[in-house]
């Protein structure tokens, strides 16, 4: 069983931002795979599809949690379903990486991103698997919370959908 999340923020307000990436390619990933199911679980906090894709059950999500609180939701799903972490992926923007740089990483600190912080928190473990999707402007003159919080620049958005495509390419071949 994989448990893969999509790190995000809910409301409309934060929809097409850089830091909802992760939101943006689980629901691409929910299509290709064939499981769109999706469930709000309050018990969880989150938006949650299941299903099978090549003889394994997938559990795909999206917490509701704000991005900073991820963890909660994260460990509480792991927990119910009895997950390790090496069988969680998370998907997530990423500063640090340049716009559409897509890396697979696993055991890893959070560089500074809360989200992935919350979840390592939460589990008390680093080893779970990690899509990192590069969102870092050309120019660093905004201050990081603010430049993840707004939304794709036009330019941004004509290659988003290559991006989005590619992050869920990646993530269906580490399954």
């Amino acid at each position: 069983m994989k448990l893969i999340i999509g790190l995000g923020n809910p409301g409309i307000k934060y929809e097409k931002t850089r830091h909802n990436l992760g939101w943006l390619v689980i629901d691409q990933l929910a299509q290709k795979i064939g499981i769109n199911n999706w469930k709000n679980e309050v018990k969880f906090n989150s938006l949650l599809a299941q299903g099978n894709f090549n003889d394994q059950k997938i559990i795909l999500a999206k917490p509701e949690t704000f991005m900073n609180d991820s963890g909660s939701a994260v460990q509480a799903i792991a927990n119910y379903y009895k997950i390790p972490s090496k069988e969680i992926i998370i998907i997530h923007d990423e500063i640090d990486l340049p716009l559409g740089e897509i890396k697979v990483q696993e055991s890893r600190g959070a560089a500074g991103h809360k989200g992935v912080q919350s979840i390592i928190n939460h589990l008390g473990i680093n080893d779970f698997n990690r899509i990192r999707i590069g969102i870092k402007p050309e120019k660093n003159n905004i201050e990081t919370e603010k430049f993840v919080m707004q939304k794709f620049t036009n330019d941004e958005e004509e290659v988003l959908k290559e991006i989005i495509e590619r992050a869920a390419q990646i993530t269906i071949a580490t399954l």
